[in-house]
């Protein structure tokens, strides 16, 4: 009776192994299908799979997202609703509800879904992201306050640093600006939002140092400490963009700045990106690195003479920056006042 329980057992759990393996490789047969803008063969493929794991939320994620793909808002809307209704779901769940109501523009019930799904994951990245854009759809400028709180409880989800630098670029804000939009290009290094954010660094410098005294002219009020010793660092600079910015002036006032941060102040407020500038000058990769930034924002063609004047280094810079991640620890945020 015990070795006949035992097979019952063991059949049981090989028909639920053998049919868990054949939903997953099913399910990755549909995302092929999906990324090659299949959409029929995608989702009949999910369908399947569903039937294999009754209730999967991955699997209906992928189902709703593929409706949503193909413009079906309807269709994909009665697939997610009762996903995050369940237990079952999870950060994307919610993220692709939100996504479907800013679509069809039903902004009322989008905050509702990111208000729930931020209520069950109050540190995702992602949902303070997107929530912060269907906020900003709406023209509530409190957008900002879930964008950077979205950098401080994730700090390494790219999406609040590139919303963040847009904002403050058009405020009387000229740090974070600059801060934010060089740590996304870092995160996010090959995208149309990348190129987009290296022109706003390039202009975000000029408006920098449109005033001689940068701390004196600065208007926003309760600077707090860090970013007076920014202010104070990047001042010493200040005389050296009296004739006008361009590559080469840039990397000689950053590479100042960073060496007068290290001195006074990066053991108060260690920052990882200063940290990686000083790096890249100690590697001597820093013109490389700035060049990349700024030299297709000012001058596509100067910046392609320059590569080719100087391929090895770019080549090494090149190679030195796809080979790693550039992360950020989440106990050096300064934004508070």
């Amino acid at each position: 009776m015990k070795q006949l329980s035992f097979l019952l057992l063991f059949t049981i759990l090989t028909i639920t192994g053998f049919a868990q393996q054949n939903a997953d490789t099913l399910q990755q047969t549909g995302r092929n299908y999906m990324r090659k803008g299949d959409w029929g063969n995608a989702i009949m493929v999910f369908n399947r799979a569903l039937q294999l794991k009754p209730g999967d939320a991955d699997i209906q994620n992928d189902i709703a997202y593929t409706y949503f793909l193909q413009r079906d808002f309807t269709k994909a809307l009665e697939i997610i609703k009762p996903v995050i209704e369940n237990d079952n779901a999870d950060v994307r769940s919610f993220q692709i509800a939100g996504t479907i109501y800013r679509a069809i523009e039903e902004l009322k019930e989008g905050t509702k879904v990111y208000e729930k799904g931020l209520k069950k994951f109050p540190l995702s990245g992602v949902l303070h992201s997107e929530y912060g854009e269907l906020l900003w759809q709406k023209k509530d400028y409190n957008a900002i306050n879930q964008w950077e709180t979205g950098i401080k409880v994730d700090p390494n989800h790219a999406g609040n640093y590139y919303n963040a630098a847009r904002y403050y670029y058009f405020t009387t804000d000229k740090i974070w600006s600059l801060l934010y939009g060089e740590i996304f290009v870092n995160m996010e290094s090959y995208t149309i939002r990348t190129a987009e954010i290296k022109t706003l660094l390039y202009d975000g410098y000029k408006k920098l140092f449109a005033d001689a005294d940068l701390l004196k002219n600065y208007k926003v009020k309760n600077k707090n400490d860090f970013e007076v010793a920014f202010l104070t660092s990047m001042n010493t600079q200040s005389p050296k963009a009296a004739t006008g910015i361009n590559p080469e002036k840039l990397i000689e006032i950053r590479k100042g700045f960073i060496q007068s941060w290290i001195e006074a102040n990066a053991q108060k407020f260690p920052y990882r990106l200063f940290e990686y500038q000083q790096q890249l000058i100690k590697l001597n990769m820093f013109e490389a690195y700035n060049q990349w930034i700024f030299g297709a924002a000012i001058s596509a063609d100067q910046y392609q003479n320059w590569m080719q004047q100087h391929k090895a280094e770019y080549d090494a810079f090149s190679n030195f920056q796809r080979g790693r991640v550039f992360k950020l620890p989440k106990d050096q945020y300064y934004r508070r006042k």
